[in-house]
């Protein structure tokens, strides 16, 4: 029985494996470009700096004249006409109940003590901030895939590993029943190897799971639709290229990191707001003009009724000398958020140098775990080789060929985890000293 429930398992597995899919070869470079290309959080962030550079120009606009053109028409109540007596008489207000009127309409602020110029710097800065926050996502969405991407390639060896192992230990047990029928072994000792079997299985449904979600959760960075199972195809090998030097590290990162410059730029633009509130102080002055077609026109006395244009230009200064306190809590506010960005600053330093310092150490045990895990492969290959030869020679069980397998099992197995976590902390050094890529 605990061999049908075992052959039923395992076409179980090999059903829902065949189920998945085909295989879809992925590199780690491409998984990078797909994410890049279909992240609906970077569609986003660039919807929100094309409006910050529409609210730029906005502010740029703010500076140019504004011409309009209105019309109307006002039904009045009918009145007396007022006639001066005369050969002829002469009519000077006429009843005209229908008024018609057109005007050409021109505003041009000349001077506004710098607030227009102020407003714009402001819209600027932000619309620069946008454009960094956009970088700082890609950032975290490429490292964010790579962790996705290593952690695939670590479920699926630890998948391969758990099938190798359950293979290995069934022909084992096949082995211990051929002997048990011999009378060679007591019963307990297939039970146990039986026992085993089954828990080797457990985990051999659980690491299908595993890989199962590490898929699932890299097909949602990458936005992938299409049927089967991503099947990774491992980089070539090799370290980072970046100084040990931790100082030198941090230096690069205050100067490249896309989060600091966007802290920068809304530092600039909340000085920008402080000296647009200061400019409420200096008076306002602007150029007004019109052209005016209208039946009757108002500005042309007598009164008729009939079409008649007329213009006018002006220049007006307005120069607000109370406001009950607005402009000085308008500046206090901008004050305070000017103090608030550069605290932002002064914080995300210090926790970048924390980063930098701890990614950096971070990276120094993973490649101290490749060499320590390589000579783990190393020393079961030989003790693989040594059993194989006892166990030929009629000195060493079938048991100890098993532990030995699996062991050197276990050894690879951990080479390729230390190996994705060296290549995880390679990235994770990159993603904190503002590198593009690994």
């Amino acid at each position: 029985m605990k061999r049908i429930a075992f052959v039923l398992s395992w076409l179980a597995w090999c059903g829902s494996a065949a189920a998945q899919g085909p295989a879809i070869p992925l590199t780690l470079d491409d998984a990078i470009a797909r994410g890049l290309a279909n992240s609906e959080r970077l569609a986003e962030l660039q919807a929100r700096s094309e409006g910050a550079a529409a609210a730029e120009a906005g502010r740029k606009a703010a500076a140019l004249p504004i011409l309009a053109v209105t019309g109307g028409y006002t039904r009045t109540n009918h009145v007396d006409e007022y006639v001066l007596p005369g050969i002829p008489p002469r009519v000077i207000y006429p009843d005209v109940p229908d008024n018609l009127r057109a005007r050409l309409d021109l505003q041009w602020p000349i001077y506004t003590g710098g607030r227009t110029g102020a407003l714009e710097r402001a819209a600027r800065a932000e619309r620069d901030a946008s454009v960094e926050e956009i970088a700082a996502a890609r950032a975290d969405l490429r490292l964010e895939i790579t962790r996705a991407f290593w952690a695939l390639v670590t479920a699926g060896e630890s998948e391969q590993v758990v099938a190798r192992s359950l293979e290995t230990l069934g022909a084992h047990v096949r082995d211990l029943r051929n002997r048990l029928e011999q009378g060679f072994i007591p019963p307990n000792d297939v039970l146990s190897a039986e026992a085993q079997e089954s828990r080797q299985r457990l985990l051999a449904i659980e690491a299908r799971n595993l890989r199962a979600t590490a898929d699932a959760d890299l097909r949602r960075l990458l936005g992938a639709e299409e049927p089967g199972f991503f099947q990774p195809v491992l980089p070539a090998e090799g370290a980072v290229g970046v100084s040990a030097d931790a100082a030198a590290l941090v230096s690069a990162a205050k100067a490249q990191r896309p989060e600091r410059r966007a802290l920068a730029d809304r530092s600039a633009g909340a000085r920008a707001r402080a000296d647009a509130s200061h400019a409420a102080a200096f008076p306002q002055v602007s150029v007004n003009g019109g052209y005016d077609y209208a039946r009757p026109n108002p500005r042309i006395f007598p009164r008729a009724a009939e079409w008649r244009y007329s213009f006018d230009v002006s220049v007006n200064a307005t120069w607000q000398l109370w406001d009950g306190g607005r402009r000085h809590a308008d500046e206090a506010e901008a004050a305070a958020a000017v103090r608030a960005a550069d605290s932002r600053i002064g914080e995300f330093d210090r926790q970048v140098t924390f980063e930098v310092r701890q990614r950096l150490l971070d990276l120094e045990s993973s490649r101290a775990g490749i060499a320590a895990a390589e000579d783990g492969v190393r020393s079961a290959t030989e003790a693989l080789r040594v059993v194989g030869e006892r166990f030929a020679a009629g000195v060493a069980m079938s048991t100890d060929v098993l532990d030995a397998q699996v062991a050197m099992l276990q050894a690879s197995l951990e080479r390729t985890r230390t190996v994705a976590s060296a290549r995880l902390a390679e990235a994770r050094l990159a993603r904190a000293i503002g590198q593009e890529h690994p």
